[in-house]
């Protein structure tokens, strides 16, 4: 699975810590880390990202809860990368930089100033998944209707705000002159317009186009799991940053086994015979078939337990049992003969249950019966 450090751990935190003493650990990290703080400084930009792609994660109670059930591998780790790893400093800077308040310029970094980096929206998908590929983990190709950077599109620098992504204003008043500054209406904070526009682009560069994804699903994911595609969503406006892909697994339901966590079942019928007399039958599993034997005297209800024949944990933690229920099958209607050697049964007082499990020569009486 993933090789990323715990988040937990890169921030300094354990899992009981609140929503402010995440911030708080995050915020010590990344002014310690800070790039105004470590110019040309490439392990400390690296820590900076982690800490980022930790917080990102720890900070948003749905992705906390899906870290902490199925580690890395809920967050799609395995389908495109955490926060840190593929974003640069203005993405962090845009989705954190109240984090940081004035300790560096007013809190957008050195890189964004007062700019408004537009990020993409977010794209939903359902991918149906057999059981088999979920014990095995699977790569599929899905085609996706999304907004992306039409091409010839160019850009240029706002003549209102100068790039900034402000406007100031100047009033005076009584107490002397008084200056604000408010998001540029022009740009919208953005900093940039749009220089050439070709006809299939719409007023923010974009146009829709069918693109082909690839999704690298682990084993073991659930019904009704999430997993992020880092920058797969929609394309931001402006040349933004894009959203994410997020993927949710639908299972298939089996013809045959029913799945409780890592765990299966299969239920199966045996003959009276075969309940009595014991034998041997194959059931079905997730790789093929297996040959289960049955003990003389195995009563309805009784269930069997195969180790090792369940589904993967999605965070690696071992693998399921297939739990195989036995049901004793009860013939609606038998031959004259048959009739003949169950009335032998019947009265005799070896047939009637015994509370204390003891058999009294039962199964020499059955075969002596059955091969007469």
């Amino acid at each position: 699975m993933s090789s990323k450090r715990d988040y937990y751990e890169v921030l300094g935190v354990n899992k009981s810590a609140s929503a402010s003493e995440i911030k708080k650990a995050y915020r010590k990290l990344a002014l310690q880390y800070h790039p105004d703080k470590n110019p040309d400084n490439p392990e400390a930009e690296a820590k900076f990202k982690e800490a980022a792609e930790a917080y990102e994660v720890l900070s948003n109670e749905d992705k906390k809860t899906r870290y902490d059930r199925y580690g890395h591998a809920g967050l799609g780790g395995a389908a495109g990368g955490g926060f840190g790893g593929g974003m640069n400093m203005d993405d962090i800077f845009s989705q954190f930089g109240d984090i940081f308040g004035g300790a560096f310029g007013g809190g957008g970094g050195r890189q964004r100033g007062g700019r408004r980096t537009s990020r993409g929206t977010n794209l939903r998908v359902k991918i149906k998944m057999t059981l088999e590929e979920v014990a095995e983990g699977v790569k599929k190709k899905i085609k996706v209707n999304k907004l992306v950077n039409a091409d010839g599109v160019t850009f240029k620098t706002c003549n209102t705000c100068n790039g900034t992504g402000q406007v100031t204003r100047v009033t005076q008043t009584f107490l002397g002159a008084m200056q604000t500054s408010s998001t540029c209406p022009t740009c919208n904070g953005t900093g940039k317009i749009i220089d050439k526009r070709p006809s299939d682009a719409d007023s923010q560069g974009l146009k829709r186009k069918e693109e082909v994804i690839e999704i690298d699903i682990p084993a073991g994911v659930e019904e009704g799991m999430q997993l992020s595609v880092q920058g797969k969503g929609n394309a931001g406006p402006f040349d933004g940053i894009p959203g994410d892909l997020l993927v949710v697994i639908e299972e298939v339901p089996h013809e045959h086994l029913r799945r409780d966590g890592q765990n299966l079942h299969y239920e199966t019928f045996i003959s009276f015979v075969d309940a009595v007399l014991g034998g041997n039958i194959e059931v079905p599993t997730i790789s093929g078939k297996a040959k289960i034997k049955i003990e003389p005297g195995t009563q309805s209800g009784k269930m069997l337990r195969l180790r090792g024949k369940g589904l993967p944990s999605v965070s690696a933690y071992g693998t399921g049992d297939l739990f195989v229920h036995i049901n004793v099958w009860t013939p609606k209607s038998v031959s004259k003969d048959e009739e003949k050697i169950l009335e032998k049964l019947r009265n005799s007082e070896n047939f009637i249950p015994n509370p204390d499990g003891k058999e009294k020569g039962f199964f020499q009486r059955v075969k002596d019966m059955f091969s007469s």
